[in-house]
């Protein structure tokens, strides 16, 4: 109930910032301000079209196969019979809704239709429909993330300035600004809060630290937006300066931190400077491991750049039209909104975190939960749940036998789970094994995404086979001994 009420908040949230933008956009057309209409439309369309864009291309590799696996596993030719008939209405439909800008909110409603039917569903059917739950929860995410930080957060900086130009605040303006403050903050905690529980070798995030985390960064993000406000609208060139050193510096940061999400080298630095657009307004963990560091170093930069923007806007501002009194307000409400993100970033570290207080000795921000060693004797090639424990591809398996690989060597093998021929090792009985022939990656930002989404298409045939899900195994090259990998979940 509560996961189904977080998806319906979520809708309501994004309903709420598309439509008061536009309403505000019509708003300024009625009285004449066009300039502001045209900003203001640009930022709501725009985003909107490349959003809708990555999610119908996510829906063409998911659907358009040419071929389509029954509940037997056996394939069939979608173009013969009704089955090609419904393809190409799905398609219609589909068409029809990413034209209308809906593919969110069609993806949301799909997130509730799955979730429902991992509950309703017989025994040996939850688990599917469960996990093909967990992989239109994690596109939402990750696209909504993606809206939001090319749509809601330029949005809220126009209408802060507006607003300050203004001298005046009218409810309309006030309703976006406040849409769009609150979608920021809720899709970055959403984001934490789904990576989390689509991945079984973190603990998951309860929904006090979720709300924690949106008070963390809408509080944090309120004081970020409002003196960039009060700068631009004093300083228009020197602001859009700011903007780029700091978008250039972020970008330089994050390349040196020699992040690992993409593919190739290329796809890795487009990947690095839209992190870096993230980073004009708020904190976003691209690296596995310790972050309390580089996050220390990241909030004293914002703290210095908000306290020499709004510093520099007190000095310069038009007294004709805002008051001395006014502007101390103003000050005020930058700085004690930044003090309270930072309070309740620190209620979430040191109560809330699902690795424990940071403080502990128990080894808090700690990502991967280590196990201890085997028994000597003890049977090492047994599966575990969760999180899974796999056995490493040996030289062996990896040359193969006459006729079990040919000489290309694919990226990833379905092995059968039979029980291995020594008898002291006891028979898998978990599954089938996907054996990929790649390093895992190793960042926060939905674990091997890459490579998942080409294999969901495998694993949910698979699903219909096999009672249990099948597991992941990623190669760990120049590894000494044996270690843990972990079952990718998304």
């Amino acid at each position: 109930l509560r996961d189904g009420c977080w998806v319906l908040c979520a809708l309501l949230v994004c309903f709420a910032d598309g439509a008061s933008d536009l309403w505000l956009a019509a708003h300024y057309y009625v009285r004449g301000q066009r300039w502001w209409f045209g900003l203001t439309l640009l930022f709501v369309l725009l985003p909107s079209l490349v959003v809708q864009l990555l999610s119908f291309r996510w829906f063409v590799y998911d659907f358009a196969a040419g071929s389509t696996k029954d509940s037997a596993g056996s394939t069939k030719d979608s173009a013969r019979g009704p089955r090609g008939c419904c393809r190409l209405c799905v398609w219609a439909l589909q068409g029809l809704i990413h034209l209308l800008q809906l593919g969110q909110v069609w993806r949301y409603l799909r997130t509730l239709y799955l979730g429902l039917q991992s509950r309703w569903q017989a025994e040996h059917r939850r688990r599917h429909f469960y996990w093909r739950m967990m992989f239109e929860s994690a596109d939402i995410s990750m696209l909504r993330l993606l809206e939001t930080f090319l749509k809601s957060a330029p949005q809220l900086v126009l209408q802060l300035s507006i607003m300050v130009q203004q001298n005046s605040i009218e409810p309309l303006q006030g309703f976006s600004a406040s849409a769009s403050l609150v979608s920021l903050a809720w899709m970055i905690a959403s984001y934490q809060k789904v990576l989390r529980d689509s991945r079984e070798d973190k603990l998951p995030m309860s929904y006090k630290g979720a709300v924690v985390q949106i008070l963390w960064h809408l509080f944090t993000i309120a004081a970020r937006a409002i003196a960039f406000a009060l700068f631009a609208s004093v300083f228009q060139l020197y602001f859009g300066i700011f903007i780029v050193t700091h978008w250039c510096i972020m970008t330089f940061w994050i390349i040196q931190g020699e992040t690992d999400f993409c593919m190739s080298k290329w796809e890795e630095i487009i990947y690095n400077m839209v992190v870096g657009i993230i980073y004009i307004f708020c904190w976003f963990n691209v690296k596995e491991g310790r972050s309390r560091y580089r996050m220390c170093i990241y909030y004293i930069i914002t703290l210095s750049e908000n306290a020499a923007l709004t510093i520099l806007w007190f000095l310069y501002y038009d007294r004709k039209t805002t008051s001395d009194f006014d502007a101390l307000i103003l000050v005020c409400v930058v700085s004690s909104s930044f003090a309270l993100g930072i309070f309740f970033m620190f209620i979430y570290y040191c109560l809330l975190h699902p690795n424990g207080p940071i403080f502990s000795s128990s080894g808090g921000g700690c990502i991967f939960r280590q196990h201890p060693a085997p028994v000597p004797g003890s049977p090492v090639d047994t599966v575990t749940s969760p999180p899974r424990s796999l056995p490493r591809t040996t030289g062996g398996e990896r040359d193969g036998a006459p006729g079990e690989r040919d000489s290309c060597v694919p990226v990833f093998q379905v092995r059968p789970c039979a029980p291995p021929a020594p008898a002291a090792r006891a028979p898998r009985t978990e599954g089938p094994v996907i054996r990929i022939d790649l390093p895992r990656k190793k960042y926060p930002a939905w674990d091997a995404h890459f490579i998942d989404r080409r294999l969901r298409k495998t694993i949910l045939a698979l699903e219909y086979a096999s009672p249990s899900t099948p597991r992941l195994q990623y190669r760990t090259p120049g590894a000494p001994q044996e270690v843990l990998e972990y079952e990718t979940t998304v």
